[in-house]
């Protein structure tokens, strides 16, 4: 049902799932598609329109008339008004199978797979208290928050249960005063609890037993347990030997080639970022059977000549491409594991990388993220 409340029209409607991106997805009876966030499947909901096209409806919750039993209270007061988190009224079991699903759900649709083999999500050790690594926007009295949500504004926040302890008491020493000059701030949380600012020196942090220099401006993963199973998972699948020569396509810091390298006949780094590629040259110093090739993927890959018995790719947002992966094609190594933290361009990927000879032996999501939409896989590809 629908009603016209000061020119804006209100729905009444039962959700049905969850997109990518953290909304709820229903139908309107003309059979469009309708995104609600802070929604769950199965809920009936009121919800006001808010942007309408053709094919599908931007709406915001007005009301939860009938609640899913997944639905619980969120921790946080500036939830839903931050763009921080998205699943903190969601359960976490909910949320865990809800990352699986919509990482099917995309692959099937993006990347043209039947019945993709899509295990279950592996849990985060710490559902919160997780983050080694924050970044915050300035609103303008100079107070540290987030992005809002649904506006174009900084909400300044006096509570985050995401960062690490450590990281927590350093942000909230920050926002004591006002605070003059750039409008975004990381901070990143070391293993021995030092804190690092833009502009200052690397931290240590430590992965299985293993320390790794990171400079302020290099990616490292920001859930550091997390960080340690994904390399167990990487290192199985791979399954390396003596005898191999093996790519750590986006190498980074080097956080799976340090693991690698010590099991294998040769190891080639692969990374654009300089200071990512200064941090992997001190990470790996000890091992003489590893190359590193600073430069963009696709051109770097181009002057690597075979044989290559496996690889692994951790790429950013923007994921492989249509160039990295002809090239991956060309190298040819029997087994691929590609370390994804968006599954749209993983279905757009996978989809080539189906075209150019491979099968998706299994994917397997990682809630590096948890009370967030953001899904981290890693999938298995292996040459036909």
């Amino acid at each position: 049902m629908g009603a016209e409340r000061e020119g804006v029209r209100t729905v009444e409607l039962t959700l049905t799932s969850l997109a990518y991106g953290g909304k709820a997805l229903g139908r309107l009876p003309d059979g469009r598609a309708l995104f609600a966030p802070y929604a769950l499947p199965g809920e009936t909901v009121r919800v006001r329109l808010i942007k309408e096209k053709r094919g599908y409806v931007e709406a915001e919750l007005v009301e939860v008339l009938s609640p899913s039993p997944q639905r619980i209270a969120p921790r946080c007061r500036h939830f839903a008004q931050c763009g921080g988190c998205h699943y903190q009224h969601m359960d976490y079991a909910a949320q865990l199978a809800a990352k699986a699903a919509i990482l099917r759900e995309q692959l099937v649709r993006l990347g043209g797979l039947s019945d993709p083999p899509v295990a279950q999500t592996i849990p985060s050790p710490q559902p919160w208290r997780y983050r080694n690594h924050m970044q915050f926007h300035r609103a303008p009295d100079g107070r540290l928050g987030f992005q809002a949500a649904r506006a174009n504004q900084v909400i300044p926040i006096t509570e985050c249960h995401l960062p690490e302890p450590a990281l927590d008491a350093a942000w909230r020493g920050l926002s004591g005063a006002p605070l003059a000059g750039e409008a975004r701030i990381g901070l990143r949380v070391g293993a021995d609890g030092a804190i690092q600012q833009p502009g200052g020196e690397p931290v240590l942090m430590r992965v299985l037993g293993r320390d790794f220099q990171v400079s302020p401006p290099s990616f490292f993963q920001v859930n550091t347990a997390m960080a340690g199973r994904m390399v167990e998972f990487v290192l199985e699948q791979l399954a390396s030997g003596a005898s191999d020569n093996v790519i750590d396509l986006y190498c980074g810091v080097g956080l799976f080639g340090a693991f690698l390298a010590p099991r294998v006949a040769r190891l080639a780094g692969v990374e654009a970022s300089p200071s990512a590629c200064a941090d992997f040259r001190v990470n790996l110093a000890a091992f003489g059977n590893v190359t590193l090739y600073a430069g963009d993927a696709e051109a770097m890959l181009a002057g690597i000549e075979g044989p290559v018995t496996g690889m692994v790719a951790d790429p950013p947002r923007a994921g492989l491409g249509a160039g990295v992966v002809s090239e991956i094609v060309r190298l040819a190594p029997a087994r691929f594991v590609y370390v994804s933290c968006d599954p749209a361009t993983l279905g757009r990927d996978a989809r080539l990388l189906s075209a150019g000879g491979y099968r998706l032996a299994r994917a397997t999501p990682f809630d590096l993220f948890p009370q967030t939409y953001h899904i981290e896989s890693i999938s298995v590809w292996v040459r036909v």
